[in-house]
């Protein structure tokens, strides 16, 4: 199940591409804005500040990840008690279902969540601010560490279900899947991102994923009761 989860989570990284690439595409693009004019133009010259940014985004999710899947690990085992795994694992399924209504377009309250969110975003912006313009891939990384807590339904959704994932490690995981499956439309974006997302916005694919993940999330529900 566990590997079955790390799919999706990928699958919902790539597929949401499209909202990622709204939500953090602008803060990609202006990763060059503090080089000089003739190296702004070379992919080749922005290429080190895209690995940078990007790897310290992947590390604050997969942190996120660690911390949430540790936690609810913990409150399992407080409780000694199997219900307590079944409600985590019904709580990650329902967000599972939620998150394939938004992917295939059916439905998009998950985006709620990031007014919840605004509010711890409201203290850690100004430290991005701080780092602008970018002019070294350390202020990148930084960049890329910070921004990895900007208020984002898809994200928080998949915490959620990362809280089920019955270890800090399986939690780091399951956002560490997500993470890279959002690298084709941000690190790429220059280069073959367009291709991506036009593939990404077919609404037959939108609606495979979008079930597909729905199903999963379904899995988590009934599955859990079916071995009672």
């Amino acid at each position: 199940m566990l590997e079955i989860s790390y799919f999706a989570a990928f699958l919902v990284g790539l597929l949401g591409g499209v909202h990622c690439i709204g939500m953090c595409g602008g803060i990609v693009a202006t990763l060059g804005m503090g080089l000089p004019e003739e190296r702004r133009m070379s992919w080749r010259s922005q290429l080190p500040y895209l690995i940078s940014y990007n790897s310290g985004r992947l590390f604050s999710y997969t942190i996120a990840g660690v911390l949430v899947g540790g936690a609810g690990a913990i409150v399992s085992d407080l409780l000694l008690m199997q219900q307590a795994k079944m409600v985590l694992q019904t709580l990650a399924g329902v967000f599972m279902v939620v998150l394939g209504l938004y992917l295939g377009g059916w439905w998009f309250g998950l985006t709620r969540l990031e007014k919840v969110g605004g509010l711890l975003w409201r203290r850690i912006e100004p430290f991005a601010r701080g780092l602008l313009p970018v002019r070294t891939t350390i202020q990148a990384l930084m960049m890329g560490l910070v921004w990895g807590w900007l208020p984002c339904g898809l994200v928080y959704s998949v915490l959620i279900w990362a809280i089920s994932a019955g270890s800090a490690t399986e939690g780091g995981l399951l956002m560490l899947s997500f993470g890279l499956g959002t690298l084709p439309n941000l690190f790429a974006m220059g280069l073959v991102a367009g291709k991506i997302s036009s593939w990404i916005r077919q609404p037959m694919v939108t609606r495979i994923a979008g079930l597909t993940v729905m199903l999963i999330g379904l899995a988590y529900i009934v599955v859990p009761h079916l071995n009672r």
